[in-house]
């Protein structure tokens, strides 16, 4: 199974860094966020990623053009007229990464549309490329597999600043809108698993993925809710990534699974 990344946003909420870089690459403990998300799929079992870049989509490709360098020990030896490089170990993930310019305006669910040749008739996982979490993506795979629905969405308990989800006690989500001020505390912190035919409610490029499509099945009873109740933290703002940063350094990092 495939694991879909959006990573084209302008992040404008932590512009700070933002400027340079895709969110996605801004550095959290060294390395891209986008890599931990990776890291943590990979610790499950997936490794095959679809990033679906946008601004600066550059940056990404050129990270990873020089991964396979950047996780070696390498001798470059100039001697006798000679250009070689010869690699004594490298400790790079048996990752296979695709890299798509969906487009710079682009919206969450056209990008996604962008990607379907990449992803064969078969169901997919996809999240966004800013948050990180210690979610268990082999039961998240296996309820989503047990429940027979088109898409499995994340729920997490962390206030009141994005979409808010309605749960009924089988575990259907009855309705996906935006929060009000009457709302509860379950949102939706992506980590969803698709099939194929979800992305038939993409119109275009134009499509935001958490309105039409995702208010759509969940409408005709097809979104499912995985209840995750352990770590999550999204890094929009500079605050955010400071608390990120502080959590690696002092060595609790609950997203640090692998």
């Amino acid at each position: 199974m495939k694991v879909v990344l959006l990573a084209g946003g302008f992040g404008t909420r932590i512009s700070e860094e933002s400027q340079f870089k895709p969110k996605p690459m801004i550095d959290l403990g060294g390395m891209p966020i986008l890599l931990h998300i990776m890291k943590l799929y990979s610790a499950h079992g997936f490794n095959e990623f679809v990033v679906c870049a946008g601004y600066k989509q550059h940056v990404i490709k050129e990270y990873f053009a020089d991964y396979f360098l950047h996780t070696s020990d390498i001798t470059f030896d100039f001697t006798n007229c000679k250009n070689e490089m010869i690699v004594h170990r490298n400790n790079s993930e048996p990752w296979k990464v695709t890299v798509v310019d969906t487009g710079l305006n682009t919206m969450t669910g056209g990008r996604v549309k962008r990607v379907r040749e990449y992803l064969g008739n078969e169901a997919f996982m996809l999240t966004y490329g800013d948050g990180v979490s210690d979610i268990n993506i082999t039961n998240l795979v296996k309820y989503h597999k047990s429940h027979g629905k088109m898409v499995t969405m994340s729920a997490y308990n962390a206030g009141q600043r994005f979409g808010v989800l309605d749960i009924d006690s089988s575990g259907h989500i009855r309705e996906f809108r935006e929060k009000t001020q009457g709302d509860g505390n379950l949102i939706n912190i992506g980590f969803m698993v698709c099939e194929p035919q979800f992305i038939d409610y993409i119109d275009d490029d134009t499509t935001v993925l958490e309105k039409k499509p995702l208010e759509t099945v969940a409408k005709e009873g097809q979104l499912m809710a995985f209840k995750h109740s352990g770590f999550w933290q999204c890094m929009d703002t500079v605050r955010e990534k400071e608390q990120l940063e502080k959590m690696w350094a002092s060595g609790n990092a609950p997203w640090k699974v692998w």
